[in-house]
């Protein structure tokens, strides 16, 4: 496997109030980042922060083309990014959620502490599918039809497809 190193084309921040970001997606527009009490929006040309949802946001975000799903603890959320509201909430599968992506019409929530990744039914918060890790499970995205995953165990980390 080649290595090379990340070409970082820009940073954004530090933004007034937040402490930690646990969580990011794109809805197309704007980058949506959860920061413990709040789920925050930004413009990705001008990094000027354009508005705020007052929900617990303290892992995964993720988008579906229409609504944002974002990890509280025991549940996720499905919040409408229009007007603020949480429309729904499902059992997040086991405890320590991480990582929050969608993909396939379903959610996918990397679960830290188990090592594993769960592929979950939007609406019921049914397990669909269980991936397991060798390693503590730290995001989760989809690119190009692939799942990749962060992974931390013993101050080592690293990247899987």
């Amino acid at each position: 496997m080649s290595q090379s190193a990340a070409e970082i084309v820009r940073e954004y921040g530090p933004f007034p109030g937040v402490d930690h970001v646990h969580g990011v997606t794109y809805d197309g527009q704007h980058v949506w980042f959860a920061a413990g009490d709040r789920l925050n929006a930004f413009d990705p040309a001008t990094g000027k922060t354009l508005r705020s949802i007052a929900v617990a946001a303290n892992a995964g975000t993720a988008f579906d083309g229409q609504h944002l799903f974002q990890i509280a603890g025991d549940r996720i959320q499905k919040i409408d990014p229009k007007t603020g509201r949480v429309l729904a909430t499902i059992p997040a599968p086991g405890s320590g959620c991480s990582g929050l992506t969608w993909a396939e019409g379903t959610l996918w929530v990397g679960q830290y502490r188990d090592r594993k990744i769960y592929q979950i039914d939007p609406e019921t918060g049914a397990i669909l599918r269980t991936i397991e890790s060798n390693r503590f499970v730290t995001g989760v995205t989809w690119v190009d039809g692939e799942l990749w995953h962060g992974t931390w165990e013993g101050d080592q980390s690293d990247l899987r497809r």
